[in-house]
């Protein structure tokens, strides 16, 4: 029997309410359209470390970063081990395997189990040769004021991910099944689209920024959760005319990123290798987009830590059992839950990891809870709850995910119990020697700009946008 592909798309930085199809009219996506008519989209996909490193990390390994002690942008100890990872398992089963785009994982240029790497920073070196200057513009990698792109779409780093990727489908070894990620860095900030696409939201209209009860002030939030905005990018001072500005912007790289996928499928089909591969599409985190006055990554609130998560299979007779099309299934399911899914699909043994398969979760045998943790950030989801508390404050809110996902109501203010959530919270806690006694920092929430991610276009790096 033959193996099937695996095609593994990541985004960086995308909340999970910019699909068209999965109920936002206000963004063009027609290619994470067609995957949601023709596949599973789960409602309730989560980052469990909502920040960059850790997720990758989580997507290599299938464990949680707080499993690995990764909860944050470090990388001691590296808790990745290229035979067992992702990558290594499927090469082992026989897989050609090749990264494409963002890495941004502990140690720069190490394939982890790839064959082949081809990271951000030869797309700058190539740009460097051709006398190209993308990213000139001066805008940090974490800050959030819209710009526009100083190259051409067909030079842009979305682009030459999809060409890359697309020349590896043309060029692999046929005598094998292959594993390609296809991983683009937008739309991290800069929100610096090319012109055209900046063109389609010049006059769209955009959603605004939801508040909840406990956020309608900036003084009323608890300080642990404005920490990353005040500390990167101050979106609680943009004006409403700026903030519409920042969303077009934002959903400008959303669909510079789809329209470019669309040369990607075509590929498959023309090739005829879409009737042989499995598609998942997801983010490693969210945005809050001004969204309660914050903006950035890090918070487990819904906007930073749900993320669209999509599974296209390929034709129905190689499907293990029937994924009806356009299906929607609500279980909760997590970036750890691509190894186990694609190595079981490939016929491998499939190690003990804290990931499951989604096609347990389409099953209804998946999770009944998960925890999030990002650095001392904690939070509990369950389908109808989610509890969020801070080490450094004991601070702690709680909302229903299932009926408010913009999280505009806490709940333990009007007297809901979560004891369970609780008792599910201490035993996180205790299991990483934690009690939430921390003493709080004076000044948490309240220093500004410390690093607003300036990066040279000019210095190699992997974490350029």
């Amino acid at each position: 029997m033959t193996k099937p592909n695996f095609l593994l798309i990541t985004t960086d930085q995308q909340r999970w309410d910019t699909i068209h199809a999965a109920g936002n009219d206000h963004i063009f996506t027609p290619n994470l359209d067609w995957m949601c008519d023709q596949g599973t989209r789960f409602t309730r996909g989560y980052s469990d470390c909502p920040i960059c490193m850790p997720a990758r990390a989580t997507i290599l390994t299938g464990n949680h970063g707080f499993t690995q002690g990764v909860v944050e942008n470090v990388h001691e100890p590296d808790p990745i081990d290229p035979a067992s990872s992702l990558p290594g398992l499927l090469t082992r089963a026989g897989y050609q395997t090749r990264m494409v785009g963002k890495t941004h994982w502990p140690k720069y240029r190490c394939n982890y189990g790839f064959e082949h790497i081809e990271p951000c920073d030869d797309y700058y070196r190539q740009m460097a040769r051709e006398g190209k200057r993308p990213a000139a513009h001066g805008m940090g990698q974490c800050q959030q004021e819209p710009a526009i792109s100083t190259v051409e779409e067909v030079d842009s780093l979305t682009h030459w991910t999809v060409d890359r990727s697309v020349e590896f489908l043309r060029t692999r070894d046929t005598t094998r099944p292959f594993f390609l990620w296809t991983s683009f860095t937008k739309p991290h900030p800069p929100f610096d689209p090319c012109r055209n696409y900046w063109e389609l939201y010049r006059d769209q209209p955009v959603p605004e920024p939801v508040y909840g009860d406990w956020s309608e002030r900036v003084e009323d939030i608890p300080p642990y959760l404005m920490e990353m905005t005040r500390c990167v990018n101050s979106v609680d001072r943009f004006s409403p005319h700026q903030l519409a500005q920042m969303r077009r912007a934002y959903y400008a790289c959303i669909s510079q990123i789809d329209y470019n996928l669309g040369l990607l499928f075509s590929e498959l089909r023309e090739s005829g290798e879409l009737l042989n591969t499995w598609i998942v599409f997801t983010s490693d985190h969210g945005e809050m987009l001004g969204d309660h006055h914050m903006g950035a990554k890090g918070v487990p609130l819904e906007a930073c830590a749900r993320v669209p998560f999509l599974l296209k299979p390929p034709c129905p007779e190689a499907q293990p059992f029937p994924l009806p099309p356009g299906q929607v299934c609500d279980a909760l399911v997590c970036l750890a839950d691509v190894l186990p899914t694609f190595v079981g699909l490939a016929g491998a043994e499939v190690p003990e990891r804290d990931g499951i398969s989604l096609l347990d979760s389409v099953q209804g045998t998946g999770r009944d809870h998960l925890h999030l943790q990002m650095r001392d950030y904690h939070a509990v989801v369950t389908k109808n709850r989610k509890l969020l508390f801070a080490e450094a404050c004991g601070t702690q809110v709680m909302f229903n995910p299932e009926t408010d996902p913009y999280e505009t109501q806490e709940l333990l203010r009007a007297g809901g119990d979560a004891t369970k959530l609780r008792e599910w919270m201490l035993e996180r806690l205790q299991m990483n020697e934690l009690n939430g006694t921390r003493p709080e920092d004076p000044q948490l929430g309240g220093s500004r700009n410390r690093w607003p991610g300036h990066h040279s276009p000019d210095v190699p790096s992997d974490v350029l946008h």
